[in-house]
């Protein structure tokens, strides 16, 4: 019980300032999302990229098969708490000084001088800090400035209750509620100015104003054949999923932007942003799905695109090797056999507008018929090789560069009177297409043809389906899809990895 007691009296002077330093951490972390808010500059950017880079490849496979989006929340959430603890300990020197717990403290204390010191102590080095990490100086003054308040509350409430009197104790806590309290107010006033930074997209259903006549034909098209499903996502995607590797987007500039096709190539080439613009201009729906997307997951849209064809810019280089690798601004990059690449798109526009942030502008690709893996981002390179590499995923057990498995979805269940019973849901087979979805109302005994929307222009499109139909009491509703080669989706299930869900959707339905 004495030793108990003893550690109690090591340990406790100095859970004050600590506190007060990690206040200051979060403060700091608070300043930098205030001034740049969730871009590149950002402080928590280059900690997240260690935490993703870092991280086992089990816990990254679990996180993408098991929590999907969450994964990337809980990555985010866990790079801002490492953020705010080394932030918090550059500003511990200048929470020792004002606490007289450093030497130099009390030399200037005589002088009067150790809480400017503190101050302007904590001030620079998590704004050095900062720096460092991001190069940024909007960002690092924003740090600073975090850090700064949070150590000027806290000289505040201390001469403030000194004047009050009051014990030790007393002192400590109210310094560390000021530092805790202005903390969170700084940090609320960022997600109040900045929001949660996710880029806004317009539903796909909103055909701009400006759009090009042809853009406004085809989404026109896309809203008219949507089955009349209540509940059920229509033919062009309102709400389009988000894979990428970090939790930052890339902030890339179109001034400044290039692209060039360089390796094994008779000649390298290269393109701005303009240069891409001055090309005829295509319009395609293309559907992505993504390697880790569950069997009946959501990670699955479509949407339209326009840009280049890729075989306009490979013909102008000449390729001579038989794969190639793209790679990112967000230092992703992917490799795959050249001749899928061929009948691929650029895109620079999505639905009628310029491409947005989170989807990989200014430009990104579109292969045909493969996983998302391959659809590369904010596209700054395309790597003309001879000879077999590995590419982001690979490296981590992942193989999903080839074409797309055979999927059909079930994503909506409607009950109407009368004991009638809806089901729907959407159908995807790259290339191939999808000649039929059949449904079973009983477990599988047997089949019958569901309803499927007109196809869209275009080889690489998702369509919808439905079917209704009479049931009493509980029973289990599978679909599977016939693809445009004739072959039946693959019955076995396996999960996503390493490249891709197969098997037949089943869903326990009961008459309500």
């Amino acid at each position: 019980m004495s030793f108990a007691r003893g550690t109690v009296v090591r340990v406790r002077p100095w859970l004050p300032p600590v506190s007060v330093a990690l206040a200051a951490g979060l403060a700091a972390v608070g300043g930098s999302y205030l001034s740049v808010g969730r871009r590149p500059a950002f402080v928590a950017t280059p900690v997240d990229r260690f935490v993703l880079v870092a991280s086992p490849d089990a816990l990254v496979t679990f996180a993408i098969t098991e929590l999907g989006t969450l994964g990337h929340q809980v990555a985010f959430l866990t790079a801002i708490a490492l953020t705010c603890v080394l932030f918090g300990l550059a500003a511990l020197p200048g929470v020792l000084i004002l606490w007289g717990r450093m030497p130099v403290a009390a030399v200037l204390a005589l002088r009067g001088s150790a809480s400017a010191a503190g101050v302007v102590t904590g001030t620079v080095l998590t704004g050095a800090v900062a720096f460092g990490l991001t190069g940024s100086a909007a960002s690092s003054v924003g740090t600073g400035a975090g850090a700064g308040l949070v150590l000027l509350v806290t000289v505040g409430t201390a001469r403030l209750d000194a004047s009050e009197g009051g014990t030790f104790e007393a002192l400590g806590r109210r310094r560390v509620l000021g530092a805790v309290g202005s903390a969170i107010g700084l940090s609320a006033l960022g997600l109040l100015v900045r929001g949660s930074g996710e880029e806004s997209v317009p539903s796909g259903l909103d055909i701009p104003e400006d759009a090009r006549p042809e853009v406004r034909e085809l989404l026109t098209r896309a809203r008219e054949q949507s089955l009349d499903v209540e509940g059920l996502e229509p033919l062009v995607s309102t709400d389009f999923y988000e894979v990428d590797i970090n939790n930052v987007n890339p902030d890339v500039d179109r001034g400044e932007w290039t692209l060039s096709i360089a390796g094994a190539v008779e000649e390298e080439v290269e393109y701005d942003f303009a240069d891409i613009r001055a090309m005829d201009v295509e319009d395609r729906f293309v559907t992505l799905r993504c390697v880790g997307d569950q069997l009946n997951g959501r990670q699955m849209d479509t949407a339209l695109w326009s840009g280049v064809p890729v075989e306009a810019l490979l013909e102008a280089a000449n390729p001579t090797g038989d794969r190639v690798v793209l790679r990112g601004a967000d230092s992703y990059y992917n490799e795959f056999p050249i001749e899928a690449l061929w009948p691929g798109l650029l895109a620079y526009r999505m639905n009628g507008r310029p491409l947005p942030r989170t989807h990989g502008a200014p430009l990104r690709a579109l292969v045909p018929g493969h996983w998302g893996e391959i659809n590369v981002k904010w596209l700054t390179e395309i790597e003309v090789r001879d000879e077999d590499t590995m590419g982001y995923w690979e490296h981590r057990g992942w193989h999903g560069t080839g074409p797309v498995e055979t999927v059909a979805k079930l994503w909506q269940v409607n009950h109407f009177g009368g004991g009638r019973i809806e089901v729907a849901g959407h159908a995807y087979a790259g290339t191939r297409g999808i000649d039929a979805v059949e449904v079973s109302t009983d477990g599988g005994d047997t089949w019958v043809e569901a309803e499927l929307s007109d196809p869209l222009p275009g080889e690489d499109v998702w369509r919808q389906w439905r079917h209704e139909y009479g049931a009493a009491g509980t029973h289990d509703v599978i679909v599977r899809a016939r693809d445009g080669s004739g072959d039946l989706q693959i019955p076995e299930e396996n999960g996503p990895k390493p490249d891709g869900a197969t098997g037949w959707v089943t869903e326990t339905v009961g008459t309500q």
